[in-house]
């Protein structure tokens, strides 16, 4: 029976479990994208949205709490770094997994895990909002213009003249 089942196991034990997805996060928070099954792929959005969330708030309390469940110093000074910095107006969901086929060996679903906001494939280089111009400036525009390059009367002479 499934009553009360609220998350994936993997077929670990506790500890094995937690680790290899304390792991995970620390490769996908360094790396930005990790090649995974899709089985491990929703476990590790599941473990590693709320940290992502809680780094949008940089405390002490909030960065021990995100290392009592990484525990690699390096992934939580990153995270609160780098990534809090992009995902700072995002309301939620920080992750996107992409199915990419079945593994060779044993034709194991994969999937592809990565960072939304790190990806700019995806995002299709979001352009930066055009501010409005002020008229002004058309005058320097005028006086920055380079002037045109006049030809030199030497050598249009010797185009025109013909060896005879």
């Amino acid at each position: 029976m499934r009553h009360g089942k609220k998350f994936n196991h993997l077929s670990r034990q506790t500890g094995h479990r937690k680790s290899m997805l304390a792991n995970m996060a620390c490769s996908l928070i360094e790396h930005k994208r990790i090649n995974t099954t899709v089985a491990k792929a929703k476990a590790l959005k599941q473990f590693v949205e709320p940290l992502i969330t809680k780094s949008k708030e940089d405390t002490t309390h909030n960065r021990r709490t995100v290392f009592s469940y990484l525990r690699n110093k390096y992934g939580v000074t990153e995270l609160f770094r780098e990534v809090a910095a992009k995902v700072g107006d995002r309301p939620g969901g920080y992750t996107r997994i992409i199915k990419v086929g079945n593994r060779l060996g044993d034709n194991a679903d994969m999937a592809m895990i990565e960072l939304v906001d790190f990806n700019e494939i995806y995002n299709g280089g979001k352009k930066e909002e055009k501010k409005a111009k002020s008229r002004r400036g058309s005058k320097a525009k005028k006086s920055d213009a380079v002037p045109p390059v006049q030809k030199n009367e030497a050598s249009a002479e010797e185009t025109i003249e013909t060896p005879e």
